[in-house]
């Protein structure tokens, strides 16, 4: 269970203080600075983004290839570029070194159009034959390789967009404009001097800040970055070497790439919520401050006329420290030396850069240690079609309203069984009413057993049976297994699978089993005291298995059927691991072959039946009896299979049921039944064994289509033989 008492929240005094630290340790490291380079700019929020904030879509745009003449008169080399605005910033173009076709280029200066400014051709291995001419413009301001080509060259870089996205001073004509609006001025101006060789339409990725969706741009900006290179090497480690590893296994590929790719990480946000940054600047001898306690005057020139950097920090700055700034880091506190490092981190696949990637970071950086061993990660809750639920497109389902039709433990577990571990959760209503559906079984399933113990008799543990009978040693045999299972699924962090299987033998075994089986235990004076002990030890331990999915209705009945403590904390069930008696499988078929006979006639379930059983592995016991004129209301004898037509049989491993037909079913009638069901069936074997017999349809048809066609013919066959054989059981007319 939660404890609340823990409630933390990023901005709280301590852990304010640990960012601090945090930030201080950094810069004092050199893995802090405070630089020009190009960041990801939301002109719409006036903020950095840091790349990971940046959501990329494919979008119809153009690639307009541009004439730049040589300045010696020669000819003119052709760039190609989704962006012509840019051009206003272009301060160089650049080829690959390897590029025989811009051998001679190279070295010589171009013209830029409609900006008469002269500009270098340089080589570059970065630069991609492939793309477009394999020549491209340079604009070190707005593209981030065009920024490092610009720095191997020496080239300037030239900002052209103020914070809003619009042309500055350094767009000469265009200034004033808008972006997009400048996009067409520029391409309207380039084929008026006749610049544009040609346009081509192409789809590109372009990227749009995650919160307001505005088109983000590339932009040259003083920020504050984190140096990832020396922190990223040994959270890379801890994950090959396996002290983290992920669940499921495939999201370290997605780790490795993301984290063996990374930038420089902006931190600094123009935004007015968060974390300040710790610096001070000097506005006598411009020092930079960044201390521990705010300052008041500067180390340097001593001096007090010290201004505070206005940015705040990138949240996930704060939220990377989450393992250790809660547990009163920077401080040696009982609390760190307990819970660092912890054992699980349960996450979704959509934060794994965001936030576990930089605990990863972090923690080892300043802890020298994992802040977790394992990472389990969980998909997305979409729509019953796989769709992202969204407000904007009205498909989103609040949970608050789900809770308030079904209750929260029906919406806990539909969710749980449906997360399978790192698949999304095609989330349908139909789930929640099944758990709900589930919930009242479970209810009924306590009043059946509270109705028959005294309520708060049974023990919070152990309790089970010395000397179970044989229903008891089943069910209780089967309650060790699943109990095993669940929990080696609970530890593989399969929790769905873990449900489902509990789900299962709770329906499946106890309800529509042991309880049933139990009525005529009840009755029965020798087994009656055992039986009742069974039923509360069974019930108790499902209490106990379900209640993190299901917890309110389970601690309710805890009250109940306990009365003592919560529930949420007790011992986890430790049921003994009893031999099942060998028949019951055997029996269960056997009473399931009667069931369908009495539904297959349309018989009373008040009508009792004879059956004579032939068993001649000596696999049927003696409680048979009471369990069979319970359950089936049949009377059974055990004897030689009758020699005589006129029964039909039920067969259950080597048992063998018969019932008698005479005075229990119109034989002609039920002759007239069969023979007119196994012509159908004779007649559907035909149609499908002629189609596969057709040499044309086996080399034709999709081979989903041929294989379906074999399970009728295959199905059609069974039912033949079944239909032959109940047949020759009701013997000649």
């Amino acid at each position: 269970s939660v404890d609340w008492s823990r409630e933390r929240f990023t901005m709280d005094e301590g852990l304010s203080a640990a960012v601090r630290e945090v930030f201080v340790r950094l810069y004092e490291k050199d893995l802090i600075y405070r630089g020009n380079r190009i960041i990801n700019w939301c002109p719409q929020d006036h903020t950095a983004l840091s790349d990971i904030e940046v959501e990329y879509e494919d979008t119809a745009g153009e690639l307009v290839y541009i004439n730049y003449p040589y300045t010696d008169g020669s000819g003119h080399l052709t760039v190609a570029t989704t962006r012509a605005e840019t051009m206003l910033g272009d301060t160089g173009v650049a080829v690959h070194p390897d590029d025989e076709r811009y051998a001679d280029a190279i070295g010589k200066t171009v013209l830029l159009p409609l900006m008469n400014r002269e500009i270098p051709v340089v080589a570059d291995d970065v630069v991609d034959p492939e793309f477009g001419t394999g020549a491209v413009k340079v604009t070190p301001a707005h593209d981030p390789n065009d920024f490092e080509i610009g720095n191997r060259h020496g080239l300037e870089a030239i900002n052209i967009f103020t914070i809003e996205a619009e042309v500055n001073e350094h767009g000469g004509d265009f200034a004033g404009l808008d972006r997009l609006v400048a996009r067409r001025a520029v391409k309207e101006a380039l084929a008026e001097g006749g610049f544009i060789d040609h346009i081509e339409e192409r789809a590109h990725s372009v990227g749009h800040c995650y919160r307001c969706h505005t088109v983000v741009e590339p932009y040259l900006s003083l920020q504050w970055f984190v140096k990832v290179g020396p922190l990223v090497t040994p959270a890379i480690a801890a994950v090959r070497e396996g002290r983290t590893r992920f669940v499921p296994q495939r999201w370290e590929n997605s780790y490795f790439h993301w984290m063996e790719n990374l930038r420089d990480w902006c931190v600094s946000r123009q935004i007015w919520w968060g974390h300040r940054i710790p610096a001070w600047y000097c506005g006598n001898c411009e020092e930079v401050i960044v201390a521990r306690e705010d300052p008041t005057t500067c180390p340097s020139c001593q001096g007090s006329d010290l201004r505070q950097d206005e940015d705040v920090l990138d949240t996930w700055f704060s939220s990377a420290l989450w393992p250790f700034s809660t547990l009163g880091w920077p401080d040696e506190t009982p609390d760190l030396a307990t819970f660092y490092p912890n054992a699980v981190l349960v996450t979704g696949f959509d934060i794994i850069y965001f936030w576990v990637a930089r605990m990863l970071k972090m923690g080892i950086e300043f802890l020298g240690d994992v802040p977790f061993a394992d990472v389990v990660i969980h998909g997305l809750v979409r729509t019953p079609d796989g769709r992202k639920m969204s407000k904007s497109l009205g498909n989103a389902i609040d949970p608050l309203d789900v809770i308030e039709s079904h209750g929260a433990d029906p919406l806990r577990l539909a969710i749980v069984q449906a997360a399978a571990p790192g698949q999304d959760v095609p989330f349908d209503m139909e789930w929640v009413e099944g758990a709900r559906k589930f919930g009242n079984k479970l209810w009924n399933a306590a009043r059946f057993v509270l109705g028959h113990i005294d309520p708060g008799s049974v023990p919070a543990s152990g309790g089970y049976p010395d000397n179970p009978g044989p229903e008891s040693a089943w069910i209780l045999s089967r309650l060790a297994a699943v109990v095993e299972r669940f929990d080696e699924l609970s530890d593989e962090y399969r929790f769905s699978d873990a449900y489902g299987l509990l789900y299962n033998f709770a329906w499946s075994e106890v309800f529509d089993w042991y309880l049933e089986l139990s009525k005529a235990a009840l009755a029965d004076e020798a087994s009656a005291a055992e039986t009742r002990q069974t039923l509360g030890v069974v019930l108790r331990d499902l209490l106990k298995l379900f209640h993190p999915a299901i917890p309110y209705l389970t601690e309710e009945l805890w009250k109940e059927v306990v009365g003592e403590g919560l529930l949420a904390g007790s011992t986890w069930p430790d049921p003994p691991n009893l031999a099942a008696p060998h028949s019951m499988g055997v029996f269960q078929e056997l009473v399931g072959g009667i069931r369908r006979f009495r539904s297959s006639h349309q018989l009373s379930p008040r009508q009792t039946l004879d059956v004579l059983i032939a068993d001649p592995g000596s696999v049927a016991e003696q409680w048979w009896g009471r369990q069979l004129e319970s359950l089936v209301a049949v009377t059974a004898e055990f004897g030689e299979p009758p020699v005589s037509d006129g029964f039909t049989r039920v067969v259950a491993g080597s048992v063998q049921g018969f019932l008698p037909l005479e005075g229990v079913v119109d034989l002609d009638a039920e002759r007239a039944r069969l023979e007119r069901a196994l012509t159908v069936a004779q007649e559907d074997f035909a149609v499908a064994d002629k189609k596969l017999a057709n040499p044309n349809f086996r080399d034709r048809a999709p081979a989903d289509i041929v294989a379906k066609e074999e399970g009728k013919r295959s199905e059609a066959e069974a039912t033949i033989a079944k239909l032959q054989a109940q047949l020759d059981e009701l013997g000649d007319s």
